[in-house]
């Protein structure tokens, strides 16, 4: 069963719940700000990725108040002073990060209300967040406001002109994944941590073709055992088996002692856990071999 709905004919709030559910886990942008007067803002946005890398470009939205339509201190204080640092969050912070979100009054200093560390910036005059463990200082080239409803987007373009990084996250002078423990935003209060068993990887071919899930047996493709995912797997190899590569995968001794009835249901099985070993073109082998 499917339930459509028709964005013009629910309420903002309701709107706006299935569109942050939907459409998540969502990077933080953390960013420091600074008003004509000097006063430092600090708050958090989901609306928020990268889009270019020459030039090194960033795009965050501070919406407009759901309730009354009113502008977040942070877009008020981009078009007094066009600069911004975007400190990307990970767990270790996420707590302060979170009450940084409260809507305090304009002029109180974020930094203090969640204890963090305010450090001088080298090139903006907004400070960065000395526990962050990226951040990216930048120029706001353009603010696009998309309407002055509640709710509304304001697209703030931030070019990166110095980027701090802690070494701490770096092996062999490159981010780390694994180690930089960062979060994403869900819908409602939910975050999710990308860490652990959470992570998981995906090879990819960058300058070849996969053969497709379609150049897969059909039996293969029907089968009630391999999942999408199998699929997916084994439609991102390069190549089909070649004769010989089917015939040494006959004289494998699991094979020989498991299938040697040539039951699909067995061989799609032994597929299966191969794939989950990384086993990825043995599995497409065994496949092949006893179509």
């Amino acid at each position: 069963m499917i339930k459509t709905i028709d964005p013009k004919a629910i309420s903002q709030p309701e709107l706006h719940g299935y569109l942050l559910s939907a459409v998540a886990p969502r990077p933080i942008c953390f960013a420091s700000t600074i008003d004509a007067e000097g006063r430092v803002n600090l708050s958090p946005f989901s609306f928020f990725n990268v889009f270019s890398s020459n030039p090194p470009i960033l795009i965050f939205s501070p919406a407009r108040s759901g309730r009354d339509g009113s502008l977040k201190h942070s877009h008020q204080n981009v078009k007094e002073v066009p600069e911004v640092v975007i400190n990307i969050v990970n767990y270790p912070i996420v707590e302060q990060m979170s009450l940084s979100s409260t809507a305090y009054d304009k002029g109180v200093n974020e930094f203090v209300k969640a204890g963090l560390t305010q450090v001088q910036s080298e090139k903006v005059k907004p400070p960065r967040v000395g526990e962050a463990p990226v951040a990216l200082e930048c120029t706001v080239t353009e603010v696009i406001e998309l309407a002055d409803t509640p709710g509304a987007g304001n697209l703030i373009l931030a070019k990166v002109e110095l980027i701090h990084i802690n070494k701490e996250y770096l092996t062999d002078d490159k981010l780390d994944t694994q180690k930089l423990d960062l979060v994403g935003r869900m819908g409602e209060s939910w975050y999710t941590r990308a860490s652990g068993t959470a992570l998981f990887e995906i090879p990819k071919p960058i300058r070849t073709k996969g053969i497709g899930v379609d150049q897969l047996p059909a039996s293969v493709r029907e089968s009630e055992i391999l999942t999408g995912n199998n699929l997916g797997r084994l439609g991102n190899l390069e190549r089909v088996p070649t004769a010989s590569e089917i015939d040494d995968i006959l004289t494998d001794k699991e094979v020989k002692a498991k299938l040697s009835d040539g039951d699909k249901a067995k061989v799609h099985q032994l597929a299966k856990s191969w794939l989950e070993k990384g086993r990825t073109q043995d599995a497409l082998s065994l496949l092949f071999s006893f179509e």
